[in-house]
């Protein structure tokens, strides 16, 4: 019997609209689904079954009185760092956490746009890592294979929709945390613009580097999702102006320009373009040369832009563990990071922000000559559970920068980016990213959406494993 896997987003709110199937059987399949692939894969932190299954009957009375908004009674799930009312929002650390009163800003778009948030999903530690998995709820496995990481720090969203758990879910990204596991579970994800998504009741979230995104199986769904996410709290500092990605999907995006760059930027430690990633990502440069756009290799000029990195996320995350309720119980990873946080949060963190404005200068240049930029999204195919659990600070630090050295310079420029699969290796999904200057989320995405009807990447899923399966690997 083929296996119950949620519709797209766009394809749910169609059947909705249409009387085809209702809210409540929606959100109950889902829920299902949760129960019956948390003792494998692990996606969600909190389930919301009563509230979700409420909040359903409530879109049914809706959509029976004529009533439609853009995501009526549609499943979508969050990453558990953004604020739900009446749930905790623990940010994937250990211990208990006070239910918060209000909604965040994101997720109370959503609910306004008609969706129904079925649970909260896992993220690793204040979101640090390109794992997912911890002491405070275990590990979070790929749908794709259990014995590897579907990628932080939004794992828990990635394994959600990859799994067909729910249709499309909200992510962030502070370093790739959307498009890293959105390319390790063969998904799309979108990292917009600075602002595009509130972060509120945060201004900024980790001093202007980390925003919020979508992951989905399609560039549409994804697309869609963002949309109804998308706006700002009074009280946002960054409020880009304001634009519909939706429209974008199936534009054509004439003919383009765009740049190959295989090179990382710049670290303190080494990184590697494993050999069978650069064949998977060439192979997509050769689909859009096919496609008619003009492409070759080109190398923005990132400089030492690490420099302006390290102050503003460890910052940020000294401002986190400043709430957390119960410090002694973090990694003590997270304490030392935060420890340096205190230490720059002065004259190095005042230094790093100001240094933004001549690296949108120097790296945008690139877009002077080119429409887009097509990197890696990753050098490596998805680590092992487990592979960076243990580690200390410094070989934390190795991993990362081994596996995922492309993602973190466009949270530093705060401009858009999205992750599309790119293909296999050895059975695992890879991705590339397609990255473009300030608000470019419409162009970016009707790229990506050629490119989808071109690979047809979403017609392909996960192997159906069960709990045995799981057990013996």
């Amino acid at each position: 019997m083929a296996p119950d896997r949620s519709a797209g987003l766009a394809e749910c709110v169609r059947a909705l609209a249409a009387g085809e199937v209702t809210s409540r059987t929606l959100v109950e399949r889902a829920l299902a689904r949760i129960e019956a692939t948390q003792p494998t894969v692990n996606a969600f932190r909190r389930v919301r079954t009563e509230a979700a299954l409420a909040e359903a009957d409530a879109a049914d009375r809706a959509l029976a009185a004529a009533e439609r908004r853009p995501l009526l009674g549609v499943p979508v799930a969050v990453k558990d760092d953004m604020d739900v009312a009446g749930e905790p929002t623990a940010f994937g650390c250990c211990g208990e956490f006070p239910p918060r009163a209000e909604d965040g800003e994101a997720v109370r778009r959503l609910r306004a746009a008609g969706a129904v948030v079925v649970g909260k999903t896992n993220t690793c530690e204040l979101g640090q890592w390109p794992f997912t998995e911890g002491p405070a709820f275990g590990a979070t496995r790929n749908p794709w294979h259990h014995d590897h990481t579907p990628g932080g720090s939004s794992g828990g969203s990635a394994a959600a929709v990859a799994a067909g758990l729910v249709p499309a879910a909200l992510g962030s990204d502070g370093a790739g945390s959307v498009r890293i596991p959105a390319s390790w579970t063969h998904l799309v994800g979108i990292k917009p613009q600075r602002g595009r998504i509130s972060t509120w009741p945060r201004p900024e979230s980790f001093q202007g580097i980390t925003v919020n995104g979508t992951l989905a199986r399609t560039v549409a769904d994804a697309a869609l999702l963002l949309d109804a996410a998308s706006g700002n709290h009074e009280g946002d500092l960054h409020r880009p102006p304001a634009l519909s990605v939706s429209e974008a999907v199936g534009r054509d995006p004439g003919r383009l320009g765009i740049a190959v760059s295989l090179k990382p930027p710049f670290t303190a430690l080494p990184a590697r373009l494993d050999p069978q990633v650069r064949e998977r990502v060439l192979a997509l440069a050769e689909r859009l040369a096919a496609l008619g756009h003009v492409v070759e290799e080109a190398e923005p000029s990132y400089g030492r832009i690490g420099l302006t990195f390290v102050p503003r996320a460890t910052a940020g995350i000294a401002e986190w563990v400043r709430e957390v309720p119960h410090p002694h119980l973090l990694d003590r990873r997270t304490r030392d990071s935060a420890r340096l946080g205190r230490l720059l949060a002065g004259a190095p963190l005042r230094v790093a922000r100001r240094a933004e404005a001549s690296l949108h200068r120097r790296i945008g240049a690139l877009f002077t000559s080119y429409d887009v930029m097509l990197a890696p999204t990753t050098a490596a195919p998805p680590p092992r559970i487990g592979a960076m659990l243990h580690l200390g600070g410094l070989g934390t630090d190795r991993a990362m920068i081994a596996a995922c050295p492309y993602a973190w310079p466009w949270n530093v420029l705060g401009w858009p980016g999205v992750n599309v699969p790119a293909g296999f290796v050895d059975g695992l999904p890879v991705g590339a990213q397609l990255l473009g200057p300030a608000n470019s989320e419409p162009l970016l995405v009707s790229l990506a959406a050629q490119l989808e009807a071109d690979q047809r990447w979403h017609e392909r899923w996960p192997p159906v494993r069960s709990a045995t399966d799981s057990a013996a690997a």
